[in-house]
């Protein structure tokens, strides 16, 4: 066996400005890992995160770390002991499960027992900006079934009823990333009933959410900076009613997939989220989304130009990527 891989930094301009509680983003950086093998050829995407202590040169060197062992033969699972959670394991991980399912003419569907991917509801995402401007985002995206509200805490209820306003028949996830505090969630409850949202997402710090574990909200509360690993459910499961599972902080679709399926079994819902990036880092997370009640994935939706073959958007509809762009036995 010879195996080699590729770590590099890519960067993709963003269409508009995307802008939650914690700042704005106009350019998608990730890494890229290649993995080769025997004329086969496996990629994974994954993203580096700040608000994880990540950036992409750490990442990069994070793969380097591993990238002995990985061209000498790691396979995914052995991969878990030797690289922490997060983008880099991520990105090694789901090459990895690339170049499996082109070596062994399995997709991976067919690997993990599963039905292909097909086309699906995942949310469209209205970022943070006058109450105004977001009425008329929401307008635009009125079709869509699903829609994600990014709030901040200096006026979040002139944002959320302005959203309504704009897209009276969607669904709504809100989602202030961590902005919020205790007397802000309490003060907030008549509006998310008025305001008839589906799902209130990571409302508080991470760190500060203890309090939790004895509130009943109005309307289920998702963990996601809260939840990284399936080792986090015990006590994620005492203080929220979902979490969202995202192949970045779980480190790869392997570690996903123990995650999404402990959540269902300790009766948690279960989301499927994404970073802002190409379709490379949704064709492997579209396999956690098929087990989930909300999908999050128009990551790519925000570029200006997507990887080809990448996933496609009809009025909040998500079509899986072509044939052979990732994870399949062709191409």
């Amino acid at each position: 066996m010879h195996r080699t891989l590729d770590a590099r930094h890519e960067r993709f301009a963003l269409s508009h400005p995307f802008r939650i509680s914690r700042g704005v983003k106009t350019v998608a950086d990730v890494i890229t890992v290649t993995v080769r093998e025997e004329g086969a050829t496996g990629r994974g995407e994954g993203v580096p995160y700040q608000r994880y202590g990540e950036d992409v040169a750490s990442a990069l060197a994070a793969v380097e770390e591993v990238r002995e062992a990985v061209e000498a033969g790691a396979n995914r699972h052995g991969l878990l002991s030797i690289l922490p959670a997060g983008a880099a394991r991520n990105a090694i991980d789901c090459a990895l499960w690339d170049l499996e399912a082109r070596r062994s003419k399995r997709d991976v569907a067919n690997m993990i027992g599963a039905p292909p991917p097909r086309r699906m509801t995942s949310a469209l995402t209205i970022v943070i900006d006058s109450p105004d401007a977001m009425e008329s985002a929401a307008r635009r995206f009125a079709d869509a079934p699903l829609l994600k509200v990014k709030v901040d805490s200096k006026d979040p209820a002139a944002q959320i009823r302005a959203v309504r306003r704009g897209a009276p028949n969607a669904a709504l996830i809100v989602d202030p990333n961590e902005s919020w505090d205790k007397p802000l969630v309490e003060a907030m409850q008549p509006v998310l009933v008025e305001a008839a949202v589906a799902l209130l997402e990571q409302p508080v710090p991470a760190d500060a959410d203890a309090w939790l574990e004895g509130f009943v909200s109005a309307v289920p509360i998702c963990a996601d900076e809260a939840v990284h690993l399936a080792s986090d459910l015990p006590t994620v499961a005492r203080r929220y009613q979902a979490v969202n599972v995202k192949l970045d902080k779980s480190g790869g679709l392997t570690a996903a997939l123990e995650l999404a399926r402990a959540a269902r079994a300790s009766g948690l819902g279960l989301m499927t989220g994404c970073m802002v990036s190409s379709s490379l880092s949704i064709a492997p997370a579209l396999h956690i989304a098929r087990l989930s009640d909300f999908v999050d994935l128009d990551g790519p939706l925000w570029l200006r130009e997507d990887r080809p073959g990448g996933v496609k958007n009809e009025d909040g509809i998500l079509l899986p990527p072509e044939a052979g762009f990732w994870g399949t036995s062709c191409g």
